[in-house]
């Protein structure tokens, strides 16, 4: 006699998928913060750094400027003041055009992230 019982494996209870969904979604959560808070510190201190470079740039600028006119002030200081302005803007550009192309080359933020749950959606379909 054959019992009720078939060969199939038996299917999940709901309160254990409920419970593996709700495992998948903190891991997740954890995940986030703990990257939004590492995206955070370093964007912190990259603008820290930045300003602070940039204020001792142009201290060194102005400097640096006031003696070269200074210098060409009894000859040509028209010419020495364009001549500045002239370098200026090719260091300008050159900045500007960096800064795109590493704003270009970034990586994405969330990267972990998104890759955990790619993972996850390839484990859980069929």
């Amino acid at each position: 006699m054959q019992g009720n019982r078939s060969d199939e494996a038996p299917a999940p209870s709901i309160k254990k998928l409920g419970g593996a969904i709700a495992g998948l979604l903190q891991g997740h959560l954890e995940l986030i913060g703990i990257e939004f808070q590492e995206e955070r510190v370093r964007v912190f201190k990259l603008f820290l750094l930045a300003s602070i470079s940039l204020i001792l740039g142009l201290l060194i600028l102005v400097g640096l400027s006031a003696a070269v006119v200074i210098l060409f002030w009894d000859t040509h200081p028209i010419a020495a003041i364009l001549v500045l302005c002239l370098l200026y803007a090719i260091g300008m550009i050159v900045c500007v055009s960096r800064a795109a192309r590493l704003a270009k080359e970034s990586a994405a933020p969330f990267q972990a992230t998104v890759e955990e749950l790619s993972r996850n959606r390839e484990r859980l379909m069929p």
